[in-house]
């Protein structure tokens, strides 16, 4: 580094800058100095194009040189002698060394908002800086990075109404939650004057269909469970993605400690459940061994207190006055049906309904469909979670037609149902009313708009990469060409360069994947997109579809581990042992 003075034409604000790009800095603060005394601290510059110099930090103290030089220029009438600037030169070269020069001397200077922040930032990423390196350098913690780099998983409108303090920070945090066609749902109610845009806790509920329970509030092992999550990026607090599932894992949890604790010797465990409230201005501490009980309090967001050894303060006035705590405690009340009596009852309930319903299957496809979406003792049905590798292949399923289609027709039933339109599922989606109140729902419902949910919720719960999508894609006679186009996320997933010259064969033809059969991957992608496309002076390829997409599917090599194959063998061997009914059977020996 060397120290120099430089006029005001040999200097420009450089890209590495973290205000470059920006509007101009208001300088209203330094300009009065600046007038008087002109500039005194060292600009940081390096070596640019032309025989100029770049300025990584002091584009404020630049920019008041400049509003100076011109007054100077107006009053004299005349070239004014040169504006000079106090300047560090530093060795020409490493890019990131240049941003952390401009982030460390602008943040100790002036903050900058998050947001500018976070594009300094993943400069010095695409430099090849990781989140360790980039904290020790400003001297931040490792989490604050990680905050500021997940704000580029939002959309860029987003980031930009936050740097423009639109919204607050707890708004930004919860939308990290979403997905990016959520995101965009949650921009369209910002821009609708009619409409309620959730904000701060309130959007965290929109995000998780109503019910935020969080996972550390599991008394199971939640990793081991293989329950779904969702995690803010800032990598603080997770919710689950199933709250029947969580509550099925926690209510066995909480049974199980009950157990344990009637095994330890407490007189009694009482579970008090979210719909009521523990009473404990009613309640005194009362050891064990006076024959204090448990109380298990279980709150609706999933979390669960134990109140261990307390007894009512009229319990206690009886201990009191000399009875037994046995005696204290109220003796429960003789129910009027036993329990031998109780399942005599409904057994024989059950079979007369089961028998009728043989008479009344519109009846009984309602009762059905209502166990799909809301599940019972006997019944679990999981939608299909969608689960992605990457960000990249989400938001192109997201957006893809199929999907659009789908969304469309199940928020239509959703609200023939009268559940949230805004719930991500039919299934699950019915707001706490059960089997029973789906099916009172379903009731309702002619023959034409049950068919319309039962193709919503099969479709939901149709499980991806499963022989039976092969089966019904068949049997449907999908034609993938008119669902689905190569995108970049497909091109930058196939790899495997003796596939990618199968591919250019099919768009290009044999002599154009023939010419570039010693190319790079990247090469080969490049002729496969602008043919489809009809990009580069390439002609436009309408339709193309992978053998592996299509209905039905097949690969390009001999080397197998082509999923949609393997189902597709899966479905010849099962059409291949099915006897239709209008062919005879064959007759018992």
């Amino acid at each position: 580094m060397k120290l120099d003075f430089l006029p005001l034409d040999k200097l420009y604000v450089d890209k590495a800058n973290m205000r470059f790009a920006k509007r101009p800095p208001d300088v209203s603060d330094i300009l009065p100095s600046v007038r008087k005394r002109g500039i005194l601290q060292t600009l940081i510059v390096r070596p640019g194009d032309e025989d100029r110099f770049g300025i990584l930090a002091g584009a404020r103290r630049f920019r008041a040189g400049e509003i100076v030089a011109a007054e100077r220029a107006d009053a004299d009438g005349q070239d004014p002698e040169p504006f000079l600037f106090p300047c560090a030169i530093l060795e020409a070269g490493d890019d990131a060394a240049a941003v952390e020069a401009s982030l460390i001397e602008n943040m100790a200077r002036l903050d900058p908002d998050e947001v500018t922040r976070w594009e300094s930032f993943v400069r010095l990423v695409r430099e090849g800086r990781s989140p360790e390196e980039i904290a020790d350098t400003f001297a931040l913690p490792v989490l604050a990075v990680r905050r500021t780099l997940a704000l580029g998983n939002l959309l860029p409108r987003i980031r930009d109404l936050y740097r423009r303090e639109k919204i607050d920070a707890a708004t930004v945090r919860h939308l990290t939650l979403a997905s990016k066609a959520r995101q965009r749902d949650w921009l369209a109610l910002w821009d609708d004057p009619q409409a309620h845009c959730p904000t701060g806790w309130q959007l965290r509920g929109w995000l998780l269909g109503g019910q935020a329970i969080s996972a550390d509030h599991a008394l199971f092992d939640v990793e081991e469970s293989g329950l779904a999550l969702v995690a803010d990026l800032f990598a603080e607090q997770r919710y689950v993605a199933d709250p029947d599932a969580f509550w099925t894992a926690q209510n066995a949890a909480i049974e199980a400690r009950r157990a344990a604790y009637l095994e330890a010797g407490w007189s009694a465990v009482e579970i008090i459940g979210p719909t009521q409230q523990y009473q404990g201005w009613e309640q005194v501490k009362t050891p064990k061994r006076k024959g204090g009980r448990v109380y298990i309090e279980v709150r609706a967001n999933g979390e669960v207190v134990f109140h261990e050894g307390y007894l009512t303060r009229k319990e206690v006035k009886r201990i009191e006055r000399g009875e037994t705590p046995e005696a204290a405690q109220a003796r429960p009340v003789r129910p009027e049906v036993s329990g031998p009596l109780q399942v005599y009852i409904d057994l024989h309930r059950h079979a007369a309904v089961r028998a009728a319903l043989l008479s009344r299957p519109k009846v009984a496809l309602r009762l059905m469909v209502a166990h799909a979406i809301a599940g019972s003792p006997l019944w679990r049905v999981e939608a299909e979670p969608q689960l992605a590798r990457s960000d990249a292949i989400a938001e192109s399923v997201e957006t893809c037609r199929g999907e659009t289609v789908f969304d469309a027709k199940r928020r239509r039933m959703l609200a023939v149902l009268g559940f949230d339109p805004e719930a991500p599922t039919i299934r699950g989606g019915h707001g706490g009313h059960g089997v029973v109140g789906v099916f009172l729902a379903l009731l309702d419902l002619p023959d034409a708009k049950l068919m319309d949910v039962i193709a919503v919720l099969m479709g939901e719960t149709l499980a991806a990469g499963s022989a039976a999508v092969e089966a019904v894609g068949s049997e449907l006679g999908v034609r993938m060409a008119d669902w689905w186009q190569a995108d970049t996320a497909f091109l930058e997933l196939v790899r495997d360069r003796e596939v990618l010259a199968h591919i250019v064969a099919d768009v290009a033809g044999a002599t154009v994947a023939d010419a570039n059969a010693g190319e790079t991957g990247k090469t080969l992608r490049r002729i496969v997109a602008d043919h489809l496309a009809g990009a580069g002076g390439r002609a436009k390829v309408e339709h193309w579809m992978p053998r592996w997409m299509a209905f039905p599917p097949s690969a390009y090599t001999a080397r197998g581990g082509v999923g949609t194959v393997a189902m597709r063998a899966e479905v010849e061997a099962a059409l291949a042992a099915h006897v239709p009914e209008s062919q005879p059977q064959p007759l018992a020996a």
